[in-house]
Formats: C-alpha cells, structure tokens, sequence
C-alpha cells in the first residue's frame, strides 16, 4: 500500500520566483475510508531534534530553558537517563523506529537506511492493526529517507515541503523511489556553494534564485528572528508553522492514529524568536574539560560557550512553541485518549573541543536525550531513575495498547508499564559506526555500553586510536572527567569483556563465511 503523499500544488515551484506567504499551514484531508475507534488510544510521538537531556531545565539544568515541558510532566512519566541509540539523525532515528540498534538495523552513515527486512519490522507495520491511521512527517530529510523506505507501512506521509515557507529541494518530487541517493545527488550536483556543478546552467541559477528569495525574506522577518529563520536542508520552516499544522492535523486525521512526527528545532542552526534572543547571558561559564582526540573545533571555549547560549535560547523557543501544542492536546481533550510519547533522536556537544554531534564521540551530552511518556487520563507525574533506551520506546507502546511484543524488537516495556520488575543492570549500547560498511562486521566505530553507574567506550579501527577505551562513573563522575580505565583495571576487563561478546554476536550475520 503507499502512501497518500500531500502537496501543495505548485507553491514549491512558485516559491522559486515569488515568495510564499508566511504562516500559513497546509490543511490535510482525512482519510475516509477509515473509521474512528474511541476505545483504541490515538499515539502522538513528537521528536525534536538534537535536544540534549543535558540542557533541559526539566533534568536540573541551571537555565530556566524548558518550563512547558516541566509543566507537561507533571502528568506524565520523566525518564532521567534515556539514550540514543546513536549519536546523529540516521542511526537515532532508525533504532526509535525499529526498536533495534544500528548493529542490527545496519543504518550506520548518514543517507543509509535500515536492512530491507524492516521494511516488514517496524513501528508503522505493528500498528497495521486496529484501524491505526499511520503517520509521517520530518523537516529533516535524513528522516524523510527513512520514512520513504518504510512508506508501504505509512498511510499518510507529509513533507516538509507541505508547511516550508521556502523548499529548494526537487528529489522528494521527481526521484520518489530513489530518494536516499537522489537527495544525496542533489546536494553534491548542484547545491555546494563555491563548487561548480555539472551544470553550469543550473548551478548559477539555483544560487541566485535561492540568495534572492532568502534575502527578500530575511529583510521581512529580520526583526521576528534575528539571528535567521528556522530552517536547514534549503528550507525555511518557523516551528510555528509546524505547531499550527499539527493542531489542523490532529482534528483532520481518522483516529486512532499513530504519528511520527520529527522537528528539526532545535538543531542548528540556532535561530529564536526575538523574544528568547539574549535572555541567557548569565556569566556562567561550564566546567572546563580536557581537549579530545577528535576535537573538530579550533577556536577557544568561550567561543563554544557563545554557542551554547544560542542553542539553549533556541531551546526556550521550541519550548515555547511546544507548550502551545500543550495547551491545544489538554484544551481540547486529547490527553484522554492519546498516549503522548516527547524525546529526540541524539544530542549536542560544547566542550572538549567539540561541537555538534559529528565526531565518532559517544560522551552523554550527545547521547542522552529527554524521553516523557503521558498515558491517557494520567493525572501525576512519576520519574523512573533507571538508565533506558530509545529502543524500549516501540515496545513500550505495543504493550501499552494491547499487543504482543515481536521477537525482533531488543527493547524491553518501560516501567512503570513492564508487567515486572526489571533489573537495573542492563547493559544500554550506543553505537557509531558512520564509516563502517553497512554489511560487514564492526570494524571502524565506536561503542559504549552503560550498565549500572559504569560507563565503557570502546574505539576500534580508527588509525592511532585503535583500542582505545575511556571508563567513567557516572554516578561520581558525571561530567566524565577521570578515566578509570587503567586505574580500574577489574572492572575495565569484566566491561571490555562483556562488550566485545555483544559485539562479536551481532557482527556474527556479517561474517564473510555468513554472508557467502
């Protein structure tokens, strides 16, 4: 079955040579051959990208970033120590709609998708049951390749284009079946500034159309954002665009429903309302951390902490934005049949000479990430201390809506949700493996595994850093700061031990003597 893609006529086109009205959401039909079930709870998943747990006032952070999601958890349930299956878009994204880790799923750089077998094992094809309305969307079109793979299980598949201001992309119109490597194309083929494409026609002509529209449209809106429209990926998309869709939607798609819904806010670049600019220039300077062997960023550290100031005022407008979505969801009754899932899919980095999430690094700030989960009609907020995975998150809806559990999925049912207790010392993997060929074993990557207050990472097949290993506490240690690896040299062995096993089991199915 594929999918109903939604358009909007030729404004894609249009934007090229005029510009598009602001603030207007694209309305979708619903879908009437499909019947509403009261009985079923609807599941709205909601992903903000690059939303480090680390810079969320919610989790204790010093700078009041996140008040509308302090208020949300009060009626739901506050996960303290969640991580990403990766540390960028791609494997993160592919291990919350898998229930798998990049081990297994295999989507390892940055335009890969997961192995064909989950086209069938999946988030979207479980809940083809039930009269589930099932639904897409991403501004990120590392996303949108991942949801094109798996648009056979999708009933209706937005994109961005749909509610952009601006969109200079063309795969996702011409190239529908080969989107991952069409994308990829397009922006090597023409879209690097300073490099000549193939064309010399159409080279000249993208960026001058494009510097045109995106000038006459930051002269309008120079003073809304001053530091930039929202946007990425050759769009231009105001979350509030976003927010205001997503009411429409609510209200127009057939329930039950489950939605994907993944925002890029507040990935960089950082660019908030005027109201949330320079409302953070405290003075405070971060604890000071050694340089990384693979630092990525030359200048000095304030300059980083300059950085962070504008990430956590973008944080605060996705806040902000967020709790108007809040206020519709409980206005109009939807917590009282919705399971309401909010998290993201990596985190960021600021420190150690690092900036973003691109290094093969695997330190918490660009792994941990926020996870709440709000079950109809809950009424007080619980916090589970217990360290947890992205992973769990397609299990735990499963469970919460009646269905078996496949054996496939490596997550486990959160609690307070799991029909038993579980144990506190399950090993939680993160994997990076951007360079690693996506069906051959692991050999250039880098793995961490927590389990109780210790946290291993293990280097592998990178040149002068190859078996390299950091250990922290971190519970005593929690800016990880004192390797313990070599001081420590029991509990290194038992971890290394452990995580080499795991290792070794998952690349087994990739063995050249498995593969001939």
């Amino acid at each position: 079955m594929r999918p109903k893609i939604n358009r909007r006529g030729f404004l894609k086109m249009a934007s090229l040579f005029s510009l598009a009205t602001p603030w207007i959401a694209s309305s979708t039909p619903s879908l009437s051959q499909r019947k509403t079930d009261a009985n079923t709870p609807n599941i709205l998943i909601l992903v903000f990208d690059t939303l480090t747990a680390h810079d969320v006032s919610l989790y204790g952070y010093h700078r009041e970033t996140t008040p509308n999601l302090k208020r949300f958890a009060d009626r739901a349930t506050v996960y303290h120590n969640h991580y990403a299956g990766g540390n960028f878009t791609t494997p993160g994204t592919s291990s919350i709609l898998t229930g798998t880790l990049p081990w297994t799923h295999r989507a390892f750089s940055h335009h890969a998708t997961p192995l064909d077998t989950f086209i069938s094992r999946n988030m979207f094809s479980e809940f083809n049951y039930d009269h589930y309305t099932r639904i897409g969307f991403s501004h990120n079109l590392l996303v949108n390749i991942l949801l094109f793979h798996l648009q056979q299980n999708l009933d209706l598949f937005t994109l961005p284009n749909e509610i952009a201001m601006v969109d200079f992309n063309i795969s996702d119109d011409i190239f529908k079946r080969d989107y991952g490597i069409a994308a990829q194309s397009e922006r090597s083929h023409y879209k690097q500034p300073g490099e000549p494409s193939g064309s010399l026609f159409l080279y000249p002509l993208f960026w001058s159309i494009k510097d045109f529209v995106n000038k006459s449209i930051k002269k309008r809106l120079q003073r809304r954002f001053p530091r930039g429209i929202p946007g990425y990926h050759d769009m231009l998309y105001p979350l509030e665009d976003t927010i205001d869709w997503i009411r429409d939607q609510l209200i127009e798609w057939d329930q039950p429903f489950i939605s994907y819904l993944h925002m890029m806010p507040p990935h960089d670049p950082y660019s908030p309302r005027e109201e949330f600019v320079n409302i953070f220039w405290d003075g405070w300077v971060p604890e000071s951390k050694p340089d990384h062997f693979f630092a990525n960023f030359t200048d000095r550290q304030h300059v980083l902490d300059e950085k962070r100031v504008f990430y956590d005022e973008y944080i605060a407008y996705v806040d902000a934005e967020f709790g108007r979505l809040d206020n519709y969801l409980e206005t109009n009754g939807f917590y009282d049949n919705t399971i309401v899932v909010l998290t993201s899919d990596h985190g960021e980095m600021f420190e150690r000479k690092i900036w973003k999430h691109t290094t093969p690094t695997l330190f918490e700030p660009v792994i941990q990430v926020p996870l709440l989960i709000a079950v109809p009609d809950q009424k007080e907020r619980q916090d589970v201390y217990l360290r947890t995975s992205c992973i769990d998150i397609l299990p735990t809806l499963l469970h919460l809506t009646g269905r078996s559990i496949p054996s496939w999925c490596e997550g486990v049912v959160l609690p307070p949700y799991a029909p038993k207790e579980q144990p506190e010392e399950r090993s939680i993997f993160v994997v990076e493996a951007k360079s690693n060929p996506k069906l051959a074993p692991l050999r250039k990557a880098t793995v961490a595994m927590i389990k109780g207050d210790n946290k291993l990472i293990h280097y592998r097949g990178y040149e002068g850093y190859d078996g390299v290993h950091e250990l922290f506490n971190l519970r005593e240690d929690p800016e990880e700061l004192d390797n313990l690896y070599s001081t420590h040299p029991a509990i290194a062995s038992e971890l290394r031990q452990e995580l080499l096993r795991k290792i070794e089991e998952m690349d087994a199915p990739f063995t050249p003597s498995k593969i001939e």
